[in-house]
């Protein structure tokens, strides 16, 4: 099975640059030139002493040694060319068949095997490689039957979407809307009981739809309009607030940034992240007009936006239940919503690569949400 082939190898650094059998060669180059040197020095001086020495036993013992100085060298010189063999069939051939088939498996042919069988120590090695070669592609490829299943899930999921979009909120309709006209036509022949009734078939039919639809945006997260680009963050609050303008007019609401930065994100998606923590922030506010104060500070490569509300706030035993889908801490006639709204940022949140959690450390008043956005190339204050 051929892949995307493996990044380069690092390149080696300082004496690592110089491949093992160039150091053998080196080594072999060197060790020769002083074998030649202490023969020809043993020679110089062999020579030195016959012409110092008249009598016949001195020089018969100096031929005895050079006889057993030649046979030596002879020796030694017979080693080290069986030394050089043995490094060259046992280390160097074999390292250089491992490095050609690490090689061929980084280019991408995954299913090439791995395997040299000597010496003990490179074939243990080599094993240990090849079974993580196979290790990793069982994994890739029951990750690729995953990802094939997912999006065929996914597919699904958008049929889905769209059935439930328009089969289902058409029914919807006009449940409210006979609903409502069975009221307008006989309203002076029922009572308040009667009246009751249809008031809360209609509020039920338009919770129904207001749960459709924010159940459609969720699923659509990362499908529609979540292409990632740099962007100005300020210019998603800005965005934000011109969507919640009426909002936060009513209620006399202030929304103060600071300095915001340059993200790595989708602008559709930031926008609705950034309204709807803006939204909870006035829902959910307590006896004064609300205040909103949006931040954010550069840690680890990665930029950590705040925001910050003086509202009534959140036990922080429920930092992590807020975050789950269709969790209230609230009955709905007190604070209306379909309780999708926190499950929607956090999994915009995800799809960026950040994360968004409750600060429990922020005290006092209010509630403040964290969470983190990839910085762009041009991570620069805007």
């Amino acid at each position: 099975m051929s892949i995307h082939p493996l990044p380069p190898a690092r390149p080696p650094t300082g004496m690592g640059r110089v491949p093992i059998a160039r150091w053998f060669v080196f080594a072999g180059a060197a060790t020769a030139v002083a074998f030649l040197a202490g023969v020809t020095l043993i020679m110089l001086m062999i020579s030195q002493v016959r012409e110092l020495g008249h009598e016949p036993e001195l020089a018969a013992r100096v031929d005895r040694l050079n006889i057993a100085l030649v046979v030596l060298f002879v020796v030694i010189l017979a080693a080290g060319v069986a030394l050089a063999f043995i490094v060259r069939f046992t280390v160097l051939d074999p390292i250089a068949r491992l490095t050609e088939q690490v090689r061929t498996v980084a280019g991408g042919d995954f299913d090439h095997r791995l395997g040299v069988e000597r010496p003990a120590e490179l074939a243990e090695l080599s094993s240990h490689i090849d079974s993580m070669r196979r290790r990793i592609l069982s994994g890739w490829r029951t990750a690729t039957e995953q990802a094939d299943e997912l999006r065929r899930s996914n597919a699904e999921l958008e049929q889905f979407a769209y059935v439930a979009s328009h089969d289902l909120q058409e029914p919807l309709r006009k449940v409210a809307s006979f609903t409502q006209m069975l009221e307008q036509r006989y309203g002076d022949e029922l009572d308040d009981r009667a009246r009751q009734y249809i008031h809360f078939a209609v509020d039920g039919a338009k919770r129904m739809q207001l749960l459709i639809d924010d159940l459609l945006g969720f699923s659509r997260v990362g499908r529609i309009g979540g292409e990632r680009t740099p962007m100005d963050s300020d210019a998603a609050v800005r965005a934000a607030l011109e969507n919640l303008s009426s909002a936060v007019e009513d209620t006399g609401a202030t929304v103060t940034t600071g300095p915001l930065p340059q993200v790595l994100g989708s602008p559709l998606l930031l926008t609705q992240l950034f309204q709807n923590l803006i939204e909870n922030a006035i829902k959910f506010r307590g006896d004064e007009p609300p205040r909103v104060r949006i931040e954010a500070v550069e840690r680890d490569g990665m930029w950590e936006f705040s925001c910050a509300d003086n509202g009534i706030g959140v036990d922080p035993r429920h930092a992590d239940r807020i975050f789950l889908i269709f969790q209230r801490l609230h009955p709905r006639d007190v604070y209306p919503g379909t309780g999708i709204g926190l499950a929607l940022c956090r999994k915009i949140v995800d799809y960026h690569g950040g994360r968004l959690w409750l600060d429990g450390g922020s005290g006092g008043r209010g509630a403040t949400f964290r969470w983190t956005l990839p910085a762009a190339d041009d991570a620069a204050y805007s």
